[in-house]
């Protein structure tokens, strides 16, 4: 159990959603979380349930099983990345240190639980749906690789790929 206390935890958005059905409405809930470990590892989870704290543990569950592992230099990102989800569209932009995080909501808590402290980020498109904002997020810091792989794939050395 020592594993859970090195992960924070940010909750997007809590959503009511309601089934209509024969004998009256049932209400429930839908939570979006994002998890990480603040040393470049991040994931997303959706938990739904008849009460919001067992939703928000259900959905906490899920983002700490699907992490993905972004590349990190010092307290920003390697380079300028974009991502797309939907109608949303994300623009990453890395930033010297001292900077800090600016950026909108859903955005901000993405970069607090992947441990990025100087970071410029804007949202384009339809930006109000928190949950469209984190997967456009994760889409482009997918997107980023480290020195040492993009050097792999070319088949040169880390210091060639850095100069040139």
């Amino acid at each position: 159990m020592a594993e859970t206390k090195e992960f924070v935890d940010n909750v997007v958005n809590v959503n009511r959603v309601t089934k209509v059905t024969k004998g009256g409405k049932r209400f429930s809930f839908s939570a979006f979380v994002v998890s990480g470990d603040q040393k470049g590892r991040i994931g997303i989870g959706l938990g739904k349930s008849r009460e919001v704290s067992s939703a928000i543990a259900k959905a906490t569950m899920r983002a700490r099983k699907n992490m993905i592992t972004v590349p990190l230099r010092e307290t920003t990102i390697p380079y300028n990345v974009r991502g797309k989800h939907g109608a949303t569209r994300v623009h990453i932009n890395s930033a010297s240190r001292g900077t800090g995080v600016i950026a909108g909501g859903a955005v901000r808590a993405v970069m607090e639980v992947l441990g990025v402290k100087d970071v410029l980020a804007k949202s384009v498109g339809s930006s109000r749906c928190g949950q469209n904002v984190v997967k456009a997020t994760l889409n482009a810091l997918a997107k980023c690789r480290s020195a040492s792989d993009i050097a792999h794939m070319r088949g040169k050395t880390v210091k060639e790929v850095v100069k040139g």
